[in-house]
């Protein structure tokens, strides 16, 4: 054996611990089917970078680790989808389409890159109906999990999904499902207490808007208002007022203005 040797097995042995590592050292996010759509929550101090994106019409995108790195993924995963939609179709833009693309790069960047990706990546699309909705969660290696109902990665990912199953209920109305991610992440905050509003970054792909983009933004003021609620209460808000606000504006996130055709609003101009 030359000096140095270290066997393939070992080699992707310490590769996964690594990566592992890092991805542990990070907040945590769910993501849940409800009634109208789909809502991914995150643990996130930050108010510059942002674990939750859209990528495109009836697409979102979130990711625990490293920034730089699920960043580069997120601009990737956007131009994929910007040229498949110009080129062909917006129909033919589909989660399992950007999930399988997202697989393949990291499983070659984790293979034969120097040092593998921290990072763990949810794609999630809704459909017409609670039942199409997908939730992709991949992992460091290129592996890819068909989530049903709810998915979680990142921080203590393992505790979360028991609490989280214990309180799930299919085709529960945003109120409960956001109460139900919330109290899943207290659980990883070591207490509720510690764990307030503006440490959230909450995000609902809507199946009932009448537009194409289905992505918006919930704001704190809004986060706290669902938590509140009961949620008869909650129910007749959300017939009166809509469920998402703009982050950081005082418009309507679900109306916002459509980009030029072949452009997203989420891939910087050069």
């Amino acid at each position: 054996m030359p000096f140095g040797y270290v066997s393939p097995e070992q080699s992707m042995k310490d590769r996964a611990d690594y990566a592992r590592k890092g991805i542990a050292r990070g907040g945590s996010v769910i993501v849940l089917s409800f009634d109208e759509g789909v809502l991914l929550v995150a643990e996130n101090r930050s108010r510059a970078l942002h674990k939750i994106s859209e990528i495109y019409d009836r697409i979102a995108f979130a990711a625990v680790g490293k920034y730089n790195e699920f960043e580069n993924l997120r601009v990737a995963g956007i131009r994929i989808a910007d040229l498949r939609g110009y080129g062909y179709d917006r129909r033919d833009v589909t989660g399992r389409s950007l999930a399988n693309a997202y697989a393949q790069a990291l499983g070659s960047i984790f293979t034969t890159e120097p040092k593998p990706y921290e990072v763990e990546l949810i794609v999630a699309e809704v459909g017409r109906i609670s039942d199409d909705d997908q939730i992709y969660r991949l992992s460091y290696d290129g592996s890819v999990a068909d989530e049903r109902g709810f998915a979680v990665m990142g921080g203590a990912a393992e505790r979360i999904t028991e609490h989280v199953e214990a309180a799930y209920r299919p085709a529960l109305p945003l109120s409960g499902a956001l109460r139900v991610a919330v109290q899943a992440l207290a659980v990883d905050a070591s207490g509720a207490a510690q764990l307030q509003t503006e440490q959230l970054e909450v995000a609902v792909l809507d199946r009932t808007r009448q537009r194409a983009r289905k992505f918006g933004r919930v704001s704190p003021a809004r986060i706290g208002d669902l938590l509140t609620t009961t949620a008869p209460a909650a129910e007749a808000a959300a017939e009166s007022e809509p469920a998402v606000s703009s982050d950081e504006q005082g418009v309507d996130a679900l109306a916002p203005l459509a980009p030029p055709p072949g452009t997203s609003p989420d891939v910087e101009k050069p």
